[in-house]
């Protein structure tokens, strides 16, 4: 018997352990509100013509910047990392916002993400580079547009439009850049689930409560 104590402690326990810590802790909190209640997109137009909506969807923000044919790589890594993986789920939607003149290089990229991938989840809305300086200020974000009106980060905005994030000194993340795989496959993938879970458990605790009334 103490035997196989022993054996347990030494190395069943670090092993359990190392499973725990490996998960991160942020995964087992709620993520915080970086900026409450952010504005809507108002009359800005899709590719097809239609005004998007940021109420009652999770949404993957962006802002694309007049380099976006430059810069489609991030484009590219956000959707192998994590549209690809969650693009089914019908609260989702990923939202870029662009300059007035970009739309063709837009069609190109999605035609060409189109051979391997369903880009139904994916929108970009049009409009001038000082609306979209307006809009992006409106986030009280630390961290500016570039001088061609585009970031390499994306932001998480929950059904309420609160942006969230992370507001510990320490690891304080108010968005999450695209330019590199490892950060969307980690902090990202990690902080996102946390925002399904939220959404999964309200759902199941609505579906409760209906069943007792």
């Amino acid at each position: 018997m103490k035997k196989n104590i022993v054996l347990f402690v030494l190395f069943i326990l670090p092993i359990v352990a190392y499973l725990f810590f490996a998960s991160g802790v942020n995964s087992f909190t709620k993520l915080p509100v970086i900026t409450p209640k952010v504005a809507n997109l108002g009359d800005w137009k899709s590719l097809k013509g239609e005004k998007v909506n940021l109420d009652n969807k999770i949404t993957i923000l962006g802002f694309s910047g007049t380099e976006i044919l430059k810069n489609r790589g991030n484009l590219f890594n956000l959707n192998e990392k994590i549209y690809q993986r969650y693009h089914a789920f019908k609260d989702l939607q990923f939202v870029m916002v662009c300059p007035l003149g970009t739309e063709k290089d837009i069609e190109n990229i999605m035609d060409a993400f189109d051979d391997f991938t369903d880009v139904s989840q994916w929108h970009f809305v049009f409009t001038t580079p000082e609306e979209i300086q307006s809009y992006y200020k409106k986030l009280n974000l630390e961290s500016q547009l570039d001088a061609n009106v585009g970031t390499s980060n994306v932001f998480i905005i929950d059904k309420q439009r609160n942006l969230r994030g992370r507001k510990d000194q320490k690891e304080y993340r108010e968005g999450y850049n695209t330019f590199h795989p490892s950060e969307l496959s980690n902090e990202m993938l990690d902080d996102f689930k946390i925002i399904l879970y939220e959404y999964r458990a309200a759902l199941k605790k609505n579906h409760n409560a209906t069943k007792k009334l």
